[in-house]
C-alpha cells in the first residue's frame, strides 16, 4: 500500500546520517515562493536556462522548484544557497563539492508540485533517486509500457482491470524514473552491468500525484523526515 506523506515545517532538522532519508515539498506554482526573490539565488546556468523557456507557466515553475534546492542545500551544507555551484554527472545529474558535508540529493518538479530527496554521504550506495508524477489521463498507457518497461511489468499492467490500470502505470514509471536517476544514467542507458539494482518505495505526496525513491538501501516510509518548503 502507498503511503500519504504529512509533511511538517522544518524548524529544526533532524540528523542526516546513514540511511535516512529526508524528502522536502517545494510548492512550484504561484502559491510558492516569490519570482523575484528565487530569481535571486539562481546561478548563471539557472537563470540562462530559464530564460530560454518560452512557456511561462514551466519557466515559473522551474525558476521556483531551482530556488528551493538550493533553499534545502543550503540548510545541510550550512552556507548560503546562491553561492553553491554545481557539478554535473555524464547524464546531468547535479552534485555538489561536499566534502565537509557528504550529501546525495535528486530533484523533480511535476504540475504544481517538486520534490527533493536527501540522503547522507557520497558513492554509488549513497546516491538517490527521486520521480513524482501528477496522475492525469493518458491515451498511450500500452504502447509506452511495451516500449518502456520490462516485458514482465508491462504484461502485469495490461492484466489489470482499465480502471486500476492508470494508476499502476504512474506507480511503474516513478519507479522507472527514480531507479535511472539513483545513478544518474538516464533512461535510455542500461545499467553498468556489475550493478545492482536499488531499492524503491512509493508515497503520495499529495492527493493525485505519486512518488518513487530509489537507494541502494532504503528505511521504512515512516521513518523519513518530511518537510515542507513552504508551508500554506
Amino acid at each position: 500500500m502507498t503511503d500519504t506523506i504529512r509533511w511538517q515545517a522544518p524548524k529544526a532538522l533532524d540528523g542526516l546520517a546513514g540511511e535516512s532519508v529526508h524528502l522536502w515539498k517545494i510548492r512550484a506554482d504561484e502559491t510558492g515562493m516569490a519570482l523575484n526573490t528565487c530569481l535571486r539565488l539562481l546561478g548563471e546556468r539557472q537563470r540562462a536556462r530559464a530564460e530560454r523557456m518560452r512557456h511561462q507557466p514551466y519557466r515559473e515553475r522551474y525558476i521556483r522548484a531551482q530556488a528551493g534546492l538550493r533553499l534545502i542545500l543550503g540548510r545541510y551544507l550550512d552556507t548560503d544557497p546562491g553561492s553553491i555551484r554545481f557539478g554535473h554527472g555524464p547524464a546531468g545529474k547535479p552534485f555538489v563539492d561536499s566534502s565537509g558535508h557528504p550529501i546525495a540529493f535528486n530533484l523533480t518538479t511535476t504540475g504544481d508540485l517538486a520534490l527533493v530527496a536527501v540522503g547522507a554521504g557520497n558513492g554509488p550506495d549513497a546516491e538517490i533517486g527521486v520521480d513524482c508524477e501528477w496522475i492525469r489521463p493518458r491515451i498511450d498507457i500500452q504502447a509506452v509500457a511495451r516500449r518502456m518497461f520490462s516485458p514482465e511489468v508491462a504484461e502485469s499492467l495490461a492484466q489489470l482491470p482499465e480502471a486500476e490500470r492508470l494508476e499502476r502505470f504512474y506507480r511503474d514509471w516513478t519507479a522507472l524514473e527514480a531507479d535511472a536517476k539513483c545513478d544518474g544514467r538516464g533512461l535510455f542507458r542500461p545499467r553498468a552491468p556489475d550493478a545492482v539494482a536499488p531499492q524503491v518505495l512509493h508515497c503520495i505526496p499529495e492527493p493525485g500525484y505519486v512518488a518513487a525513491i530509489a537507494r541502494a538501501r532504503l528505511p521504512a516510509l515512516e521513518t523519513w523526515s518530511t518537510f515542507d518548503l513552504t508551508p500554506g
